[in-house]
């Protein structure tokens, strides 16, 4: 039997048994999952990262019994989200709702035709020089906003989405947390949107590339959004399953979780990221229009999170004060980057551990987009405290970073042990794992 301490939390494992106990003790925090009896009522603890600021994160937690609403299907979801706005709302989700049940064709404008598409665009014809138009492009815009129009679902404020049970979830849309305040997202499979009618862009880079809309859930300008215990991933459709077309991948996914455009107030907890590209992106752009509605803003705190086998972006965080503890990274497979350092940017990433494969070295966990101090402390890789700034800073000193964010994360319910994190979080996070 071993013994791992961790802050007063003791963890037990039967080695050689199916069973698995973890003790949590001495910490007045316990796991989210045993806050109050009725899940649809449960609101955000206090101190519970910078979504607890302020008048904190209840979401539906006070609608009256006529607008606790229960769904089996995409189009009964989105009348629960759209009936008597201003009201208080719980929405439980019971099975799998399928935003694209009629397939990508149901879409389609009348006279679309991929195979002219990609005739007339292809780049012996039409070059790399200038982005597409004519015809068969005004056709595929309009078939995109066919499909934005049936997938995405807007989010009013007041409101809490929670799966029923172990099987809950969503495939194929786009959730909209946009310009409203108090919203609570839990216990639900996410499969990613995907995309029937990328652009192609000549442009884009070296060789062009296929641009994809559609994230699983944005959150855009709006404030106190408490995303929890869910299982964001790509599904039936993961990368290695689309093809190329004129060389490069037909790509049909954009983010995961993107929190953007002045959003604030935000944190993520005891989700599962699994195997995408561009996971979570925290602020969109650069430009000085981005600066003065995302500065100040964009405080996001992301803990107990697995990210299974990213590729990039978790986070990449333009502008924010994040805060980004406990998390655990299994870094393997097609391999960019896991913290991406944007334009003036505030990171705080410690008490996280990874898992790294031997073919992959730790000095590219950190990525530096532009210049932003970051602060990094007691990460583990392997099971072995390392300090990510300095393997970074000596292996690629052309990219080097600055140390210290400038501000102290106080927001912290609970710090575990990293070492502890593989299997807290496998034991505990995503979706299915709340009563």
């Amino acid at each position: 039997m071993h013994h791992m301490r961790a802050q007063g939390r003791v963890m037990t494992a039967l080695v050689g048994s199916t069973a698995l106990v973890l003790a949590v003790t001495g910490t007045a925090q316990a796991h989210p999952a045993q806050h109050g009896k009725d899940l649809a009522r449960q609101t955000l603890p206090a101190g519970d990262g910078w979504a607890s600021e302020g008048t904190g994160t209840t979401g539906g937690a006070a609608a009256d019994a006529e607008h606790v609403y229960t769904v089996t299907t995409w189009e009964e979801f989105r009348a629960a989200l759209a009936a008597d706005p201003g009201a208080p709302r719980v929405i439980r989700v019971k099975g799998t709702l399928d935003a694209t049940a009629a397939g990508c064709s149901a879409f389609e404008a009348e006279g679309y035709d991929f195979d002219r598409y990609l005739a007339d665009y292809d780049p012996a014809v039409w070059g790399y020089e200038n982005t597409v138009s004519g015809p068969q492009e005004d056709l595929r815009a309009a078939s995109a906003k066919a499909q934005a129009e049936a997938i995405q679902a807007f989010v009013p404020s007041n409101t809490t989405l929670v799966g029923v049970g172990r099987g809950a979830g969503i495939t194929g849309a786009s959730l909209q947390i946009k310009g409203v305040d108090n919203v609570i997202v839990r216990n639900l499979t996410l499969e990613a949107p995907l995309d029937c009618f990328p652009q192609w862009d000549p442009t884009d880079g070296e060789s062009g590339a296929w641009n994809s809309e559609y994230d699983g859930v944005v959150v855009y300008g709006s404030t106190h959004v408490w995303v929890d215990h869910n299982t964001f991933t790509d599904g039936r459709y993961p990368d290695s399953s689309l093809p190329e077309y004129y060389g490069e991948i037909y790509q049909q996914h954009d983010g995961l979780l993107d929190i953007v455009r002045g959003a604030d107030l935000v944190t993520a907890s005891w989700n599962v990221f699994t195997e995408h590209d561009k996971t979570l992106m925290i602020g969109n752009s650069d430009s000085a229009g981005a600066g003065a509605t995302d500065r100040g803003k964009l405080r996001v705190t992301l803990h107990h999170n697995l990210f299974d086998k990213v590729v990039e972006r978790a986070p990449r965080v333009r502008f924010g004060q994040v805060d980004t503890y406990n998390n655990h990274y299994v870094v393997g497979g097609p391999y960019v980057y896991s913290l991406g350092i944007g334009a003036e940017s505030q990171l705080v990433a410690e008490h996280n551990s990874f898992a790294v494969d031997r073919s992959v070295s730790p000095a590219l966990i950190l990525k530096k987009w532009k210049d932003s101090p970051v602060t990094t402390a007691n990460n583990y890789v392997n099971g072995r405290k390392t300090d990510l700034l300095a393997v970074h800073n000596s292996e690629i000193p052309e990219e080097a970073l600055r140390p210290d964010a400038g501000w102290t994360p106080v927001l912290r319910p609970r710090v575990d042990h990293p070492n502890v994190l593989p299997l807290l979080v496998r034991l505990y996070a995503g979706a299915g794992r709340l009563r």
